[in-house]
């Protein structure tokens, strides 16, 4: 039965990532120049697939598949790929490709394309589209980096808010051409004002001669094109919407924003505070090269040694306490350590719910007096455990007390710092992932050497 669960994990862990003998297979017919075994390997993979093998394997093994792939790179699997490698992979595209690609393209998604390449890119990009194509991605990269105007797509479908589902129908089956994927009919007024939107399934379900209006979603609302593009996610995912009309300064329809690309943003929010809280650039990807990861990691090391200096400054403090009882020196780092662990805790749920609004002002004071209790509680229980280890291993009852009583002290620092710190940060308008983890730690390792080094002079010399 083991043996049965332990195949059924590894081929669910397998199902949806790039086979490794896959990838062998490819790389090794790449080195062969064997064009024909990389068409039939590559033929069965997914575009999400496709862009991760590029971004695994080297740059020169990527030129070579590249040339050697005779379907070569279509617009989905562009719209997939990393940044990092984008201009690479563009860069090495013949124009006829690159035009073909980004022509399947809906407008969001070239916009997400080509916002973070350099000029000469964007203009090879744009001179690739049809002349209203490119009206519309210029236009929307007229909007503020990181808004609604840079997320929505300008495909929309509408209806006039007085047809019924009998002229809806027809008319979708006569237009020439619409979007590859809507979830929607946006029902507007003569002004072009956004009223209701009508879910295709109900649309479908409906005999023809039924107004769209009495079909119209309870959810509907719509996002102003100077919106946040991190609001605009949480609205999604807060009101379970599917998608959502765009309006202009003066309510008109300007566009559509879909649950795929808020969600996007919403998983690169959630990413980019992971990789704050521990202090690296969101910027960084896995084909960087070590000369870029170390420049994207430097600054914060170097910030990391100026804020652990400050426990150096504290224990120089008590050199004679030391010199005293060597048994401290081996004893420091568990109560400082334990502290940072606890501290980091309790600062990865308070910036998690910060992230996700469910920490606001008026729960805050509920959020500290919980972590306060959850902070005396831990301290206790590992006091009792240090305590009574330290006394049995160095046969100090009084070396066991201090221990003990460090580590609640540290606990409580700990816990309360967790939350406040980042607590703080966001009253300040400062981004609570970014610096909270160098104020948390340098808190817990000060706070927990200067307790337990204290309370040892005091108790035990």
């Amino acid at each position: 039965m083991a043996e049965l669960d332990d195949d059924i994990a590894e081929r669910d862990e397998n199902e949806y990532s790039l086979d490794p003998k896959v990838v062998d297979a490819i790389l090794d017919a790449v080195e062969a120049g064997d064009a024909a075994t990389i068409d039939e390997l590559m033929e069965p993979l997914h575009a999400a697939d496709i862009a991760d093998l590029l971004e695994q394997i080297g740059s020169a093994e990527r030129a070579g598949l590249l040339k050697l792939w005779s379907r070569g790179i279509d617009g989905e699997i562009l719209s997939e790929l990393d940044e990092s490698i984008r201009e690479e992979v563009i860069a090495a595209l013949p124009h006829e490709v690159l035009a073909e690609a980004v022509r399947e393209l809906d407008s969001d998604d070239v916009v997400d394309l080509i916002e973070d390449l350099d000029e000469p890119v964007q203009e090879r990009i744009l001179g690739a589209l049809e002349d209203s194509d490119r009206v519309a991605v210029e236009q929307s990269l007229t909007y503020p980096e990181f808004s609604a105007g840079r997320l929505m797509q300008r495909e929309v479908v509408t209806a006039p808010e007085h047809w019924t589902v009998g002229e809806t129908i027809d008319f979708l089956r006569n237009a020439k051409e619409l979007p590859d994927q809507f979830y929607h009919v946006i029902l507007v007024d003569p002004r072009w004002h956004p009223v209701g939107y009508v879910t295709l399934g109900k649309l479908l379900s409906s005999r023809r001669g039924v107004a769209l209006k009495d079909l119209a979603e309870d959810s509907f609302r719509t996002i102003d094109v100077l919106e946040d593009e991190g609001d605009v996610a949480y609205a999604f995912n807060q009101y379970h919407l599917i998608s959502a009309p765009v309006v202009d300064g003066d309510d008109r329809l300007v566009g559509v924003i879909t649950i795929d690309d808020a969600m996007a943003v919403l998983d690169e929010e959630h990413e980019e505070d992971i990789l704050r809280l521990a202090g690296v650039s969101e910027e960084g990807s896995i084909s960087d090269g070590s000369f870029a990861t170390a420049r994207q990691r430097l600054p914060w090391l170097v910030v990391n040694l100026f804020t652990a200096s400050l426990s150096a400054i504290v224990i120089s403090q008590f050199e004679s306490t030391i010199a005293t009882l060597v048994a401290l020196a081996a004893l420091m780092p568990i109560v400082a350590s334990t502290g940072g662990i606890a501290g980091t805790q309790s600062l990865a749920v308070a910036v998690r719910a910060l992230a996700t609004r469910d920490l606001t002002r008026s729960n805050a004071r509920r959020v500290v007096l919980r972590e306060l209790g959850a902070g005396v509680l831990n301290g206790f229980g590992l006091a009792l455990i240090l305590g009574v280890a330290g006394s049995l291993i160095f046969g100090q009852p009084l070396l066991g007390l201090v221990l003990g009583l460090s580590m609640v002290v540290n606990q409580i620092v700990a816990a309360l710092a967790g939350v406040l710190v980042p607590l703080t940060l966001e009253k300040f308008g400062l981004d609570p992932a970014l610096a909270s983890g160098t104020f948390v730690t340098t808190m817990t390792d000060v706070m927990g050497f200067f307790t337990f080094l204290g309370l040892a002079t005091v108790i035990l010399l």
